[in-house]
C-alpha cells in the first residue's frame, strides 16, 4: 500500500469512532427504587453529539459538489460542532475556521487549534441576536472575503436533522420501545432528526423539550445565558416546534446540581445539556407510570466544563452551589404568561 492510500484509510477510518455510544440506566437518587431512565452516552464519540451532523453535513455538501476538494469549511459555534468539524477537515481534507465568542472554553480552543482549525472570535454581542448573531455576522464577513468557503449552517441546514438517523436505530436496537424522548435543544437537529425516525416505530412516542432559561426558542424573551450548548437568541429553522409534546426551561444551578450529583452518583457526568436533560428525565421518570420507557440523550462530557460546573470558584461567583431543584418544576400554560426564573414546565398537547 502507497503512503498516499495508507494515509487515506487511517484519515477515513477515523469516522469509525462516531457512533454506536452505549446507554446508561439513571435512578436514585434523581428517583425513587426501581424508577429511572436510559441516558444515550453521546460522550462516547471523540468529541460528542454534534461530530454527528459534522461529518454527515460535510460528507453530503461534497456529494452535492458544494464542498469543493480542499476548500475552506467556515462555521459559528460555541465548541462541540466546531470539534465535529475539525474531525470531518481532518477526514476529508478540508481547512477549517470556527467563529466563536469569549465565552468558549480555554480546552476547546485549545484543543480546536491542535486539530487545526483556525479560530475567529467576535468581540461584542449584537444588540438583538447577541453573541449568536454576531457570530453568523462574521461567519457572513469571512464568506464574502474567501470565495469558495463552504458555510454547514447547522442551524437551518435539513442534513443536521437527517444527520441522527443512526442515532435513532442505535436506540432501537438497544432499547427496542420507546415512550418518551428527553432531549436539550440548541440548533433544533438531534431532537428533530430522532424523533422523526423513532416516531415510525412508535407514533405515540411524546418528546420533551428541555431549554434554557433566557432562551427565545419557545417564546420567552431572550436574555444573557451562563449555559452554553442549549438554548439560543436566535429562531433555528431546525427546530421542530410542531413535534414537541411539552417543554421544560432549566436554570444554570439546577443544571449544575444535576450535574454533581451525576458525577457522584453515576460516573455519566456532563454538561449544562446533560444536567439539564437529567433532571427532566428523572422527574418524568418519577412521576410516569413506572413501565414507561423513557430516553434522554446526554450530548457530551465533563471535561470542557473543568472551568465552569465543575469548578468551586466559578460557581460560587455565579451563585450555583447549595441550590437543588424545586421537587417539581412550576408550570405555565402559554410562554407569554411570564418570565421563567428558574425550573417550569409547558404541556403543549
Amino acid at each position: 500500500m502507497s503512503t498516499t492510500n495508507a494515509v487515506s484509510t487511517s484519515r477515513l477510518s477515523l469516522a469509525q469512532l462516531v457512533g454506536n455510544t452505549p446507554v446508561c440506566w439513571i435512578s436514585e437518587p434523581f428517583t425513587s427504587v426501581g424508577r429511572g431512565f436510559w441516558a444515550k452516552l453521546e460522550r462516547v464519540n471523540p468529541g460528542g453529539l454534534k461530530d454527528r451532523p459534522a461529518l454527515h453535513i460535510v460528507r453530503r455538501a461534497r456529494a452535492r459538489g458544494e464542498l469543493a476538494p480542499g476548500a475552506m469549511i467556515v462555521e459559528s459555534t460555541s465548541g462541540t460542532f466546531g470539534l465535529g468539524l475539525a474531525l470531518a477537515g481532518i477526514i476529508h481534507g478540508h481547512p477549517v475556521t470556527v467563529v466563536t465568542d469569549p465565552g468558549m472554553e480555554a480546552i476547546v480552543h485549545r484543543l480546536l487549534c491542535a486539530y487545526g482549525a483556525r479560530i475567529e472570535t467576535v468581540d461584542r454581542p449584537h444588540p438583538a441576536g447577541g453573541w449568536q448573531q454576531a457570530r453568523l455576522d462574521k461567519v457572513q464577513e469571512l464568506l464574502a472575503q474567501y470565495p469558495g468557503t463552504y458555510w454547514p449552517q447547522q442551524y437551518d441546514n435539513p442534513d443536521n436533522v437527517a444527520a441522527y438517523a443512526g442515532l435513532a436505530h442505535e436506540l432501537i436496537e438497544q432499547l427496542g420501545r420507546i415512550d418518551v424522548l428527553v432531549c436539550s435543544v440548541g440548533t433544533g437537529g438531534h431532537s428533530a432528526g430522532v424523533a422523526k425516525v423513532l416516531r415510525r416505530h412508535h407514533p405515540a412516542m411524546r418528546l420533551v423539550g428541555v431549554d434554557a432559561v433566557g432562551s427565545t426558542i419557545f417564546g420567552q424573551p431572550a436574555r444573557p445565558r451562563l449555559m452554553r450548548g442549549l438554548g439560543s437568541s436566535i429562531h433555528p429553522r431546525n427546530i421542530a416546534h410542531e413535534e414537541f409534546d411539552e417543554v421544560h426551561w432549566v436554570a444554570p444551578h439546577e443544571a449544575v446540581w444535576a450535574c454533581r450529583t451525576l458525577a457522584a452518583t453515576h460516573y455519566a457526568a456532563g454538561g449544562w445539556s446533560v444536567g439539564a436533560v437529567c433532571l427532566v428525565a428523572s422527574w418524568l421518570a418519577t412521576t410516569w407510570p413506572a413501565k414507561t420507557r423513557i430516553v434522554g440523550i446526554f450530548p457530551d462530557g465533563p471535561a470542557r466544563y473543568y472551568t465552569t460546573i465543575y469548578d468551586d470558584a466559578y460557581c460560587t461567583a455565579h451563585n450555583l452551589l447549595g441550590r437543588p431543584p424545586a421537587p417539581e418544576p412550576d408550570e405555565i400554560k402559554h410562554p407569554g404568561d411570564a418570565e421563567v426564573i428558574g425550573w417550569t414546565r409547558m404541556v403543549m398537547r
